[in-house]
This record gives C-alpha cells, sequence and structure tokens, in this order.
C-alpha cells in the first residue's frame, strides 16, 4: 500500500537514526533528524565503541533499500574465532558453514557513511539542536540550549526516538501511567585499545578472525579495521581483585598485560596510552513496553532495547527493527495505529530473547571458551549438525546466519543445552563423542 507522506522527526543520528530515515525516504515521506551531538564526521571518534558485527539480520535490511554492497566495501568478513588461551597455542574455531561469516565494520565508519547515504536521499539533519521536551499526544519537539532556557517548537506528524539507552523520548513516555520499564547494569565496564597495523600497512594478527584471549572474569576482544589496524576491547569487572579500579598507574598496566595478554605485548605502549585516556564504560540491559504512544510517537532501537554486546546484536537487532516496521507500513499503508501496535508485539518476544542470548553469550566467552568439556560439547554439537542439518541447527547460527525470530533460537537452544546435558552425562563421552551411539541417543532425545 502506498502511504500519503507525512512530515516525521527523528531524535537521534547514530546508524538506526540513519538507516530510519533512508528507508522513510524512500517511502517519500519528509524526514528531519535531530541529534543533540556534533556531526560525526567533523570529529574525531571518541574510543567509546566496540566494532560491529554485521550479519544477515543487518544485512537483509541494507539490501532492502540497496546500500549493502557499498556498506561492504568499508568491512572484513571474519568466518572464526582465533582463541588466544594461555599455555596454549592460538587456535581457532570456525562459525558456521563455508561461506558464512560475520563483518568487522567500525562504527564510526558506517555511522558517517550512513549519514552521508540519508542526506544524498533527502535526509534534513539538525546537529547540535538538543531535544528537551516531546509531547507526546500531538508529536511536537522542543528544542534549546538549555534546559531552563527558550525552546524552539517544532510541529510533527509522527517522531521516532532512536537517542539509545538513555532516550529522551523515552523517558517522557515512562512518565504515562502502566508503562513498564527496567535497566540493569552488569559489574563489568569496558574500554576501547587499539593494535596499530604493521609498518607496511598489513594486519599484526589474522585478519578474518575475531580474536578472544578469555581469561574467565574478563576478557580481551580484537576485531581488524580496512587500515589494517584492530579495535580492541577489555572486558573486565569495575571493582574487584582484577579489576579497572585496580590499574592506577602505567606499572599497574604494564603487569597486567604482561601477565594476561603476552602476545599483544608488542604493541604495549599503544595500549597504555589508550588504557589511561579512553573512558572506561558501562554496559546495561534495558528494556520497556510499550514501544508506541497511538498513532504518534515510536522507540526504535536501543531506546526500546539496549543489550549488552556478547552476541554482536544490538545493531543488527536495531535494524531488524527497522525492517520488520517497513513490512508493516507497506501493509497497513496509512493505518499508522496498526502499523505500531503491530511492530511492537512483533519485536518485543524477540527484543528480551536477544538481551537473554546476549547476556548468556558473555558468560560463554568470557569463561566456558576455553573449558575442555564446554569445547567437547560444541564439537559433539557441531559434528552431529554437520551430519543432520535438518535435524540441529546450532543456536549462534540461528542468531547470526539466519533470520527466524530471536524468540526461536533462544526456545530451540534451551531445548539443544538439555538434549546436550544427558549426552554429556555418558560415560566415556570424552573417547566416543563421534560414535553411533552417541548420535543415536541425539536422535532419540530429538
Amino acid at each position: 500500500m502506498i502511504q500519503k507522506p507525512k512530515n516525521i522527526a527523528i531524535i537521534g543520528s547514530g546508524l538506526v537514526g540513519s538507516l530510519l530515515a533512508i528507508y522513510l525516504r524512500k517511502l517519500n515521506h519528509t524526514v528531519t533528524v535531530f541529534d543533540r551531538r556534533p556531526d560525526i564526521r567533523n570529529i574525531t571518534f571518541s574510543g567509546r565503541s566496540i566494532n560491529l558485527a554485521m550479519s544477515n539480520r543487518g544485512w537483509n535490511a541494507l539490501k532492502e533499500v540497496g546500500i549493502d554492497e557499498e556498506i561492504k566495501e568499508i568491512g572484513i568478513p571474519l568466518d572464526k574465532r582465533a582463541m588466544h588461551v594461555i599455555g596454549k597455542p592460538m587456535y581457532f574455531q570456525k562459525y558456521g558453514k563455508d561461506g558464512e561469516a560475520i563483518w568487522s565494520i567500525s562504527r564510526g565508519i558506517l555511522n558517517k557513511k550512513m549519514i552521508d547515504l540519508a542526506e544524498e536521499a533527502g535526509v534534513i539533519f539538525r546537529f547540535e539542536e538538543k531535544v528537551w521536551n516531546v509531547s507526546l499526544p500531538d508529536a511536537k519537539l522542543y528544542t534549546g540550549e538549555t534546559e531552563k532556557g527558550e525552546w524552539k517548537e517544532y510541529n510533527y506528524d509522527i517522531i521516532f526516538g532512536c537517542d539509545g539507552a538513555f532516550s529522551r523520548v523515552r523517558h517522557k513516555m515512562q512518565r504515562r501511567s502502566r508503562f513498564d520499564y527496567s535497566q540493569d547494569f552488569i559489574d563489568v565496564g569496558y574500554k576501547e585499545l587499539s593494535i596499530p597495523p604493521n609498518a607496511d600497512g598489513s594486519h599484526k594478527l589474522d585478519k578474518n578472525s575475531f580474536h578472544i584471549w578469555p581469561r574467565g572474569k574478563f576478557m580481551l576482544i580484537a576485531m581488524p579495521n580496512i587500515d589494517g589496524s584492530f579495535t580492541c576491547t577489555l572486558f573486565m569487572p569495575f571493582e574487584g581483585d582484577i579489576s579497572f579500579e585496580k590499574i592506577k598507574t602505567e606499572d599497574d598496566a604494564k603487569a597486567f598485560f604482561l601477565t594476561y595478554f603476552p602476545n599483544v605485548m608488542q604493541t604495549i605502549d599503544d595500549l597504555l596510552v589508550d588504557f589511561f585516556k579512553n573512558p572506561t564504560s558501562a554496559l546495561v540491559t534495558m528494556k520497556c513496553y510499550p514501544w508506541t504512544y497511538w498513532d504518534k510517537v515510536a522507540l526504535v532501537g536501543d531506546s526500546a532495547h539496549a543489550v549488552v554486546p556478547f552476541y554482536g546484536q544490538g545493531m543488527n537487532a536495531g535494524f531488524e527493527d527497522i525492517f520488520v516496521l517497513n513490512q508493516f507500513m507497506r501493509k497497513y499503508g496509512d493505518d499508522w495505529e496498526l502499523i505500531f501496535s503491530e511492530y511492537q508485539k512483533e519485536r518485543k518476544p524477540n527484543a528480551d530473547a536477544i538481551a537473554e542470548l546476549s547476556y548468556r553469550n558473555f558468560v560463554e566467552m568470557s569463561s566456558k571458551t576455553a573449558d575442555t568439556k564446554f569445547l567437547l560439547q560444541k564439537k559433539i554439537e557441531r559434528h552431529f549438525a554437520a551430519k543432520y542439518p535438518d535435524k540441529w541447527v546450532p543456536v549462534y547460527s540461528r542468531v547470526t546466519f539466519s533470520d527466524r525470530p530471536y524468540a526461536e533460537a533462544l526456545a530451540e537452544g534451551d531445548a539443544q543445552e538439555e538434549i546436550m546435558g544427558k549426552v554429556m552425562q555418558m560415560p566415556d563421552i570424552e573417547n566416543k563423542w563421534n560414535s553411533t551411539e552417541v548420535e543415536e541417543k541425539i536422535l532419540s532425545l530429538l
């Protein structure tokens, strides 16, 4: 169905805001994007970013508006994890079937590109204009220099909140009766570090791998950039025996890296500079409901469902929100109340599922990936899945390489975990892991 052109405001010029703007322009709406921050294209990036892992859901959303090929030019495909475990040589774990990969993309580079593409499509951006208030029933918003100063009023037909986990738009919705809201910080923070390229511009580590140094309660990850560098993220508790609060001086930091990450030592000077220059940031899971108000206001992406980054699905989930919203816009035309109602009903259970999966993946990545029993279980699952691809799709593949609902991946994953719990109890499982007996056991439990 064709929609009547509307005058639409989007709050937030991040990845989700700029992609939504492109979608709305394709449907001939007038779109203005407000952001309190300066234009990211004119500033150096702040060191609070975790490189993005673009997977199927994200690519689907980009393909729908014809920009996927352009974005591939700024990414690097990663088809495996490279595990750096103390006392063992580095080893690889393939992600999926041949040809399946996640794509490492720098958040800053992608965001700049998306704003360029949105402007080319005719979107108007108003940077350094802070929204202080939103009137939900009549889709008005108010901007100004300060909260107490003079405000400017803008009238729109519809407002989208794409302004992240601490959304101003959601904050306004929270004051209404029967609005559910929760936020949960984990006691682990993160800090961005970087590994520069070799003198000839090549990568210091394997460039088609997602590098993980699992260390139990903390871990380091590294993802490649097209300029030969790696963006690294150190995840670690804020307080405790091994924590950010314990590292106060350069000597402390040096000793810490020497002990736990000896094979990144060739770049220690760069790591130390980053360690004390870049902020330590917090990680939050945020849930809320409803995501919409009448036919006037809707939340998309992190403002509706912020998740911790351990499944690499935050951006992919936000892009999938837009993909689904677009399907309802095409289906229901000008009935925005119905579009919004169907959108939130469809997306809410999936957002809750990916929040749960992301949290669990932190436990898995930091402590289980170095555990022999866990590795054996994964080996059995891979062996079985290769033989019976129609009977067993690993959860990671369901989340990352398919577009089936997240809620389905969570439910199937729980069922598989129950089966594998019984399989791992089998006597002498270490030696007969690839036997017919194990195979028949799994088939009988399925």
